[in-house]
C-alpha cells in the first residue's frame, strides 16, 4: 500500500496495513481498540455499529501497524448496506494482512462462510480470530476452532476474548511479525486517522445505540455541525442526530428530553476524558426520511460512494 504521509522511518523500520474484517457484531472494533491500546472505534452490541473504515495506529519501537476497522460484511438490504460492504471490499483489497474475526460464542455459520469465500478472492494473507471465548467452556472453544478451520486454509487460528484481552497480545505479535521494512505512515503518537469532529459524532452515536430500541440503531446517523476550540479552553460542539421517522425522533428525544440529555451528558464526560479539556455539547434531532435508501441523503450525511 503506497500511502506514506509522514516521511520515512529509520533504517530497518517496519510497517504495514492490516484489515480487520468479519460479519456484523463479531467484536472487530473491540479488538482494534485492544490492539491499539486506546479507544479509536466505537463499540456496541448492535450489529453494523461501524460505518466507515476507521484506522487505528499501533506504534511500537521500530514498527508501525495500521489497523483498518471495517463495517460488518453482510447481505445488503439498503443502499447504505451496499455502500458499507463496498467499504469492506476496498479495505481488504489493498492491505498486507487480514484479521478475519468470527464470533465463536454465537456459532460459526453461513455469514462467516460468505466472508471467507469473498475474502479468498483477494489472496491476502489471513489470520482467523476466534473471538468471545470468555463466554464459552473449553470443549466449546475446541469445537469453534474446528468449525473455523473448515472456513479456509488460513495462516493461523487464534482463540481470543477481545473484551477481556485474553489472546490479544498473541494477535498483536502475529501482526507485528508480518510487518516488512517500510515507512512510518503516521507521526509518532498518532492512534487514529479520524478527525476529532468525526470521532465526536461517533461517540454520540455510540451512546444513542446503548439507550435506544433494537429497531432504531440502523436509522440513526450523527453529524458534527460545529466544532470550535475556544480561546478560554472550552471545546464547543454542536451535533445533529438524524433519524428516518417522526416516531424515531420521539424515541431519541425521550420523555421530557431525558434520553437526549443523558446521551449528551455521557458523551461530554467521555470527550472530556479523552481530549483532556472542558466540553460544551449541544445535540439536536432531525428527521431525514428514509435516508438509508436515498443517494443524495447518504451523500449529505457523509456516506459517499
Amino acid at each position: 500500500m503506497n500511502e506514506d504521509i509522514s516521511g520515512d522511518g529509520a533504517p530497518g523500520f517496519r510497517s504495514g496495513f492490516t484489515a480487520v474484517v468479519g460479519r456484523p457484531n463479531t467484536g472487530k472494533s473491540t479488538l482494534v481498540n485492544g490492539l491499539v491500546g486506546s479507544k479509536v472505534a466505537i463499540t456496541s452490541d448492535k450489529p453494523q455499529t461501524t460505518r466507515s473504515a476507521v484506522r487505528g495506529i499501533l506504534n511500537l519501537p521500530g514498527a508501525q501497524a495500521v489497523l483498518i476497522d471495517t463495517p460488518g460484511y453482510h447481505k445488503p438490504r439498503t443502499l447504505l448496506s451496499e455502500r458499507l460492504n463496498e467499504v469492506v471490499r476496498q479495505a481488504w483489497s489493498d492491505v498486507d494482512l487480514a484479521l478475519f474475526v468470527v464470533d465463536a460464542a454465537s456459532g460459526i455459520g453461513r455469514g462467516d462462510e460468505r466472508v471467507a469465500t469473498d475474502l479468498r478472492t483477494t489472496r491476502v494473507p489471513t489470520i482467523c480470530i476466534v473471538n468471545k471465548i470468555d463466554l464459552m467452556r473449553p470443549n466449546e472453544i475446541a469445537e469453534a476452532l474446528s468449525a473455523a478451520s473448515r472456513l479456509g486454509d488460513f495462516e493461523a487460528f487464534v482463540p481470543i476474548s477481545a473484551t477481556t484481552g485474553e489472546g490479544v497480545g498473541v494477535v498483536r505479535d502475529l501482526v507485528v511479525d508480518r510487518l516488512e521494512e517500510g515507512p512510518m505512515f503516521y507521526p509518532p503518537g498518532t492512534n487514529t486517522d479520524q478527525p476529532p469532529p468525526v470521532f465526536v459524532a461517533e461517540l454520540v452515536r455510540e451512546k444513542l445505540l446503548r439507550r435506544t430500541r433494537d429497531e432504531l440503531p440502523h436509522s440513526i446517523a450523527v453529524v458534527t455541525e460545529d466544532y470550535e476550540e475556544r480561546d478560554d479552553g472550552l471545546l464547543e460542539i454542536h451535533a445533529r442526530v438524524f433519524v428516518e421517522r417522526d416516531s424515531q425522533k420521539g424515541i431519541v428525544i425521550g420523555h421530557g428530553g431525558d434520553t437526549i440529555k443523558a446521551v449528551g451528558t455521557e458523551a461530554r464526560e467521555e470527550i472530556e476524558v479523552l481530549f483532556g479539556r472542558k466540553v460544551y455539547i449541544e445535540l439536536r434531532v432531525k428527521v431525514e426520511k428514509d435516508w438509508q435508501r436515498r443517494s443524495h441523503a447518504l451523500q449529505r450525511l457523509g456516506f459517499t460512494p
